[in-house]
């Protein structure tokens, strides 16, 4: 028995960790930065303005924010192959719909989808590893699962590099994207089947033991962090594109070359645990802010140089994959007794802000051009970081009303 309880174990830890993996991976790559890595096609194919570029991103973070909401209440219902599943069949059809679309309506609306299915693969799998996994094998299988955004955007810059050194059309990579969806949907029909609902008390006030002044630090980091990472997904490479790309290779590369090497350096938000520990959260904070404001001011210094593609692209990577990071482990420790919901509320303030930041900028581009757009989103996540005091990164948690 105890023999066949360890294979058990071991075939959840695989499965689980597999199917997470191509979920994010489908999810937060395609999913969640597709628009902006096809924003110089999508802008020549449909006559699109600046501004029109600005509304259509928003409208896909909209998407991730109704997918979040969504997700949470699917969880609670359903368990968490419900939200898992339902976001991998919006990215399928999101997908589809862009690779098929004529015309700037059906690219918003295959874009919402798109990008809604971020909304919903992430936080069910922290629920389906805390019950199904093993305490010891958890970070590894959270680990894993995480590594899926990183690699997603990496192999999404490659796709795009693909159509460009072979002339491809870009809607033959959206048709490969929603394949791509289809098979992550299966696999993860697989794997999730198994796992049920987990009992859920008192529901209807978990956002009032969420929402409160305690949490405000961390919910205002999630807010800065979306607007900025927004933001930059939505208009750096069309403006480095507009720039003329860098020496060496098409100019019509540089979108794809930005998010592999986004996707690459991401990586090191597996590391984030490890620097938290040797250099203590508040300093953690000061240093992912700094790397988001470079990453975005770079775009305006230095948008026709290898040493800025690569450096802006790479801090934006690590801004983005060790602040998620970051949130996770900060809402959890927060709110010990409510880790899936707690993220939730902060991924929740990071759709807010990816949701508002694109549209704003594409109107301050507009009125006062493209440079001064990017130094002035720069100055949030700076100003962010020369704010912070000790008070705000507090790790213990915060007291929830008891029933």
């Amino acid at each position: 028995m105890a023999g066949q309880t360890r294979r058990i174990v071991i075939t959840y830890f695989q499965s689980l960790s597999a199917a997470g993996f191509a979920a994010t991976a489908i999810s937060f790559g395609p999913g969640r930065i597709g628009f902006g890595l096809f924003v110089p096609e999508f802008r020549s194919a449909f006559s699109m303005s600046t501004p029109a570029i600005g509304l259509v991103s928003s409208l896909g973070f909209l998407g991730f924010l109704v997918g979040l909401v969504i997700a949470q209440a699917m969880l609670t219902r359903r368990g968490p192959a419900t939200p898992v599943l339902a976001g991998l069949l919006a990215a399928t059809l999101g997908m589809g719909l862009v690779a098929l679309a004529s015309d700037v309506c059906l690219l918003a609306i295959g874009v919402f989808f798109s990008a809604s299915s971020a909304g919903f693969a992430w936080t069910p799998f922290n629920d389906a590893v805390h019950r199904k996994i093993r305490e010891v094998d958890r970070p590894a299988a959270l680990s894993e699962i995480s590594t899926g955004t990183s690699v997603g955007v990496a192999m999404a810059g490659l796709a795009a590099l693909a159509m460009v050194l072979s002339g491809l059309s870009w809607r033959v990579c959206w048709a490969f994207f929603a394949i791509a969806a289809t098979a992550a949907l299966i696999a993860n029909w697989a794997a999730l089947r198994g796992v049920e609902k987990s009992p859920e008390a008192n529901p209807e006030r978990r956002w009032q033991d969420v929402l409160q002044i305690g949490a405000l630090p961390l919910f205002s980091i999630a807010f800065v962090y979306g607007t900025t990472s927004a933001i930059y997904i939505s208009f750096a490479a069309d403006h480095m594109l507009a720039r003329g790309g860098v020496p060496g290779v098409p100019a019509a590369a540089a979108p794809a070359l930005i998010f592999m090497f986004y996707g690459v350096f991401g990586l090191a938000g597996l590391f984030t645990d490890r620097v938290k520990d040797a250099i203590r959260l508040l300093w953690l904070l000061r240093l992912v802010m700094l790397a988001g404001a470079l990453s975005v001011a770079l775009v305006a210094a230095l948008p026709g140089s290898w040493t800025g593609l690569v450096l802006s692209a790479g801090l934006q990577g690590l801004h983005v994959m060790m602040t998620s990071a970051i949130l996770a482990f900060w809402s959890e420790r927060l709110f010990p007794s409510k880790p899936s919901f707690s993220f939730t509320a902060a991924l929740l303030a990071t759709a807010v802000g990816s949701v508002a930041g694109p549209a704003l900028a594409a109107v301050a581009a507009d009125a006062f051009g493209a440079g001064a757009m990017f130094i002035a989103t720069a100055a949030l996540p700076a100003a962010t970081a020369l704010l912070l005091r000790d008070r705000h990164a507090r790790e213990h948690p915060l007291r929830v009303a008891a029933f």
